[in-house]
Formats: structure tokens, C-alpha cells, sequence
């Protein structure tokens, strides 16, 4: 018998002797006076027991039949299911093998069969929440995770990912390196789908801010930062009107910090039973199946319906844009220099004020190369760099080689040719022979 049911025995005595009302009893057991009278009938027939649920001790009439749950936990007990918490495993049985049961019935199943270990709730260190923006499109959090997403499998280390601030819609990719590159192809994607946001919020690495270099050492106290050029990948976020917002820690940033958390887990684990090992598969899974759960589950509504997100303007060329952007000066002879290669302008391309003038020259993402004077771009073929004289011979020739005859190149002085030094008379004898005074050589 609980104490709750010992209170109602107190208080159904008490009023079968008169010392309470069948009114007071209902307003102490917060129930009606006709169920008070039908408790006090059962304390007549049944004594004590009556205040007892019938179905006390009794197996629930919904219990899942014990076979089921003994091909649940022998399921979640194979290699592939390691790690997986209660949450993410009755997903797996309810999908992959037609085990309809709660999260709750399946924590109980794995804690019973040593595949869970219940843990204490512990109280944490307080931040305070920085409240989400109120449109979709307002904020955009930006950030790389590295991580052995594939458990040894295949050579996958980095995700990217890109997470809406107002709803916490999702968009990521796998990719082979964090570069500028692989981060502008990701903005391009993001573009073509969702448009331009309002902002991005990314940490201060070097892809998005240029550091300024100081000497070791020394340090720039009470002193402004100097202002320095943008990256590639800030001058393209300019260009496409879109703002950027440093985080100052990676709490700062905590929503797509915690969504790399829940990738480490749940992703991680689903690849391992799609039997994921190369990057492709790796994409595949992840938009045909990690991106719409989380879209579908993890997403909430922004606190206002519209939406932040800009269409891209026929101004806005993505190929241009984003791409490595260089400025370089057009030499007198039509030509210029770009990464150790020489470019030359075609000749429909010249027009007044070329010449001795900076133009813009974008390495774009596809290995295309294009020159742009003003607003018009301009035809450039590639052309072999001019060499000194024998030059391509000297380089044919190995480096020791050359050292070797060049110092048999060199004419030797023979102003000692004659000289012995055995032969040749002592220093005295060579101070007397020269009319040195006898007198100053005695003294």
C-alpha cells in the first residue's frame, strides 16, 4: 500500500466514524461525494484492500509480449547498434524491424539488458540564452566540424554545415578539406537554394578574417587593430550584400556547436549501419536521410512568418563572385602575370585605357580562369614566360654540373706564377738589397 492510499484509509475511517463529513472527505480527497460514498461501501465489503487499485500487481493488459522484447534486446545487442541510446535505437527497431515500442520501454529493455547504464541528471554550468532571430534567413550560423566520421572506414574528416538561427534548418556537406574553396562551394549551394540570408555567423578563423601579423612578442595593448583586407571569402560576402558576424566563443555559436554533437552521435551511428565507406556515400546518406529527420524533428517556427531570405539579382554572377580574386596590372605589351603564368590579351580585347591599367582576374572554382577590365571581361590565352639567353640550356644542365664549370670558367691569376718560396731570399737580405740604411737596420 503507497501513502497516498494509506491518506485515503485515514480519511474514509475518519468519516465512517462520524468525525469528518462525506463533503470534507471529497474536498480532502479531491473527489466527488457520490465516490466517496461508493469508497466508503467497499471499506464495508472488502476492508482495507478497497482503497488498493484492482490491477495492482498485475501485469498491464498493453504489455509487449516478452518474445518481442527478448528479438529487441538481442537486436540491439549486435556490433552495429553499439553506442546507441534509447531515443535512436526504438527509431531503428520501429524502421528497419517493424518494433513498434517507446523510447521509454526501450531504455527500460537496454537498461535490463545491460545495454544502457541510467545516469544521474547533474546540475550544470548556467548560460544565459541568447534569444533566436525572428525570421528564417535573419542569422545563419557557419561552422567545420573535423571528425572521424567514417570510424576508420574511408578517409572523410571534415562537415560543414550551415544552421538557420530562427528555425535551425539545416544544410551540410562532407567534404575532403576545410579550404575556401570546398566553403565557397558550400555558400554557392546554400545560394541556389534558400537565396541570400540577412547574415553569417562563423568563428574568426582564417578562411573568414585576415589576422594582423605582428612581430613574436608583441602585443597591441590599448592599441586599435589595424584594418586589414578581407579574405576571399569576406570580399565575396560583400559582394553578394550579405553581412558578417564574428563569434567571439564557441558558446557564442552554440546551435550549430550542438548540432555537431548530435552528428557525432546519430550520424556517425547511421552510417555505420548503412555500411557507408566513401564520401559520396557519405553525401548521399546525409541528404536523402540525416537532413530530412533533422528538418522534419529538430526544426521549429520562427517567431514571424516571413521570410529574411533576398533572391539573387541578375547582378550576382555566383561563378565570379565566388572564385580566388586577384588584382593585376596590364603590362605595355597587352600582357600579365598570374600565378607564375603569363597571360596575353587577345586583340579584340584591347580598348583605350588598357594599357598600365589594374584588372580584375578570378580563378574561378572550376579551374577557368577569366580577366575582367571595368565591366567588360576580356579574352586572355596563356603564353609561354620569356627566358634569358641559354637559359633552357642552363636548366637542362644539372646543378653540380654547372657549379663545376663554372670554376673551371675561371681564369686563375698568374701574378705568382714564378714565385718560390724556398728559393727566395730572406727578409733581411731582401731589406739590405733594397738600400734599407745600415744604421736604422742595426738598430
Amino acid at each position: 500500500m503507497t501513502q497516498e492510499e494509506r491518506d485515503w484509509l485515514n480519511t474514509l475511517k475518519e468519516t465512517r466514524k462520524g468525525l469528518k463529513t462525506q463533503k470534507e472527505a471529497a474536498e480532502e480527497l479531491e473527489v466527488s461525494e457520490r465516490h466517496v460514498r461508493r469508497l466508503l461501501q467497499g471499506l464495508a465489503e472488502h476492508g482495507d484492500q478497497s482503497v488498493i487499485h484492482g490491477l495492482t500487481g498485475k501485469p498491464s493488459n498493453r504489455r509487449i509480449n516478452e518474445e518481442i522484447e527478448r528479438r529487441a534486446v538481442q537486436i540491439l545487442s549486435r556490433k552495429v547498434y553499439r553506442g546507441f541510446g534509447p531515443t535512436l535505437a526504438s527509431e531503428h527497431l520501429r524502421e528497419e524491424h517493424q518494433i513498434e515500442a517507446s523510447r521509454e520501454t526501450v531504455r527500460q529493455w537496454m537498461v535490463e539488458g545491460k545495454l544502457w547504464r541510467a545516469r544521474k541528471e547533474r546540475v550544470e554550468e548556467i548560460h544565459l540564452w541568447r534569444p533566436r532571430q525572428s525570421r528564417y534567413g535573419d542569422l545563419v550560423q557557419w561552422d567545420t566540424s573535423e571528425h572521424d566520421w567514417l570510424e576508420g572506414r574511408g578517409a572523410v574528416r571534415y562537415l560543414i554545415a550551415m544552421i538557420d538561427d530562427a528555425t535551425s534548418r539545416l544544410w551540410a556537406r562532407f567534404v575532403g578539406q576545410d579550404s575556401t574553396e570546398e566553403n565557397m562551394r558550400m555558400l554557392w549551394s546554400y545560394l541556389e537554394r534558400q537565396g541570400r540570408p540577412r547574415r553569417v555567423y562563423t568563428d574568426k578563423a582564417s578562411l573568414f578574417q585576415t589576422a594582423e601579423k605582428l612581430r613574436r612578442g608583441r602585443r597591441r595593448d590599448g592599441q586599435d587593430t589595424a584594418e586589414m583586407p578581407p579574405t576571399q571569402i569576406g570580399r565575396a560576402l560583400q559582394e553578394l550584400g550579405i553581412g558578417w558576424q564574428a563569434a567571439h566563443s564557441p558558446q557564442a555559436k552554440g546551435r550549430v556547436e550542438r548540432n555537431f554533437q548530435t552528428a557525432q552521435d546519430r550520424l556517425v551511428k547511421g552510417m555505420r549501419v548503412a555500411k557507408v565507406t566513401t564520401i559520396q556515400q557519405a553525401n548521399q546518406y546525409l541528404e536523402q536521410t540525416y537532413l530530412p529527420w533533422w528538418n522534419r524533428t529538430l526544426t521549429v517556427l520562427p517567431a514571424k512568418q516571413e521570410d529574411a531570405h533576398r533572391a539573387l539579382e541578375k547582378s550576382h554572377n555566383l561563378a565570379a563572385v565566388l572564385s580566388h580574386v586577384e588584382t593585376r596590372q596590364v603590362r605595355n605589351d597587352y600582357t600579365l602575370k598570374f600565378q607564375g603564368q603569363l597571360y596575353q590579351i587577345q586583340r579584340q580585347g584591347i580598348r583605350a585605357g588598357l594599357r598600365g591599367a589594374d584588372v580584375r582576374v578570378e580563378k574561378r572554382l572550376d579551374g577557368s580562369l577569366a580577366v575582367r577590365f571595368r565591366e567588360r571581361y576580356l579574352a586572355v590565352q596563356q603564353c609561354p614566360m620569356p627566358g634569358r639567353p641559354g637559359a633552357e640550356a642552363a636548366a637542362a644542365t644539372p646543378p653540380r654540373q654547372r657549379i663545376e664549370k663554372r670554376r673551371s670558367d675561371q681564369r686563375r691569376s698568374e701574378w705568382n706564377k714564378n714565385f718560390d718560396l724556398q728559393k727566395s731570399p730572406k727578409i733581411w737580405q731582401a731589406a739590405w738589397s733594397s738600400g734599407w740604411p745600415a744604421a736604422e737596420y742595426e738598430s
